[in-house]
């Protein structure tokens, strides 16, 4: 194992410029739970740098062995110039760089298709919470539509706690493409509206499913909801608005599920 000594370092420089978007071939998974995870999700994982200080850790040495036995190309360094290579305020104690999974075109295969819209869900904590939540409700796939956050940067990722790993994931310019798509696919669309649609619990969600979740402030526009096969709204006690689009849209995912089951 090398050991790098500046925060100068060509490879930290890699690391620094994944995590800022300028490069995006390349995936930045920070600390041991993330990295684990994505090695059981068979990723191709490239480079781990770990804190020097951190190679004997219980959580940290099992997995610098899984790597090494992977050939990824394996560093040691001061913590000083891993905060340098890792986004986050208080960075872990080992970060790697990853290819992202080849898994995009498979959102509407599966027993049952359910698939999220996010329409320009700009925020990646609220992206991430979204693919998390996806995979757990048991959604076939989700489609990042228009101006989403990228569902692969490092913030979605660590938001979607591996889940982004797993569930298949595709990003469309338009979310109109996706809604075209889905409909080709033989899904009811069904919208999600803060006022004036069906109740959520009244609402017919069996069937395979597209829903479209809007983004933060403006939610979804007339446009798209015009489209909409179905509109749904969350019962909601004054004076409260709206919900948070993670939280509109694990609810209307679990009530898909449980009609599923009824």
């Amino acid at each position: 194992m090398k050991r790098i000594t500046s925060r100068q370092n060509a490879l930290v420089s890699r690391f620094r410029a994944v995590a800022n978007g300028s490069e995006r071939r390349w995936l930045l998974l920070d600390g041991a739970h993330l990295i684990s995870d994505a090695v059981d999700a068979r990723l191709s994982v490239s480079h781990a740098i770990v804190a020097s200080d951190a190679l004997a850790r219980p959580d940290v040495a099992p997995l610098v062995a899984r790597l090494s036995q992977l050939h990824v190309e394996l560093a040691e360094a001061p913590a000083s110039v891993l905060a340098a290579a890792s986004p986050v305020r208080s960075s872990s104690a080992i970060v790697a760089l990853a290819e992202p999974p080849a898994q995009s075109g498979q959102v509407f295969h599966g027993p049952r298709v359910l698939v999220p819209i996010a329409c320009d869900v700009q925020d990646p904590g609220n992206l991430g919470a979204i693919v998390r939540v996806a995979e757990a409700a048991g959604a076939s796939g989700l489609i990042a539509a228009g101006g989403c956050a990228n569902p692969y940067g490092w913030k979605v990722l660590r938001g979607s706690m591996g889940s982004a790993f797993r569930l298949p994931v595709r990003v469309v310019h338009d979310p109109r493409e996706a809604v075209t798509d889905a409909r080709a696919h033989r899904c009811r669309i069904v919208a999600t509206a803060p006022r004036g649609g069906r109740s959520l619990f009244d609402a017919d969600l069996t069937g395979a499913l597209a829903l479209l979740i809007g983004g933060e402030g403006h939610g979804l526009d007339d446009e798209l909801l015009d489209c909409a096969d179905e509109r749904v709204t969350i019962p909601m006690r004054p004076p409260v608005e709206s919900l948070n689009a993670a939280v509109t849209a694990a609810l209307v995912l679990y009530e898909a599920g449980r009609s599923s089951l009824t």
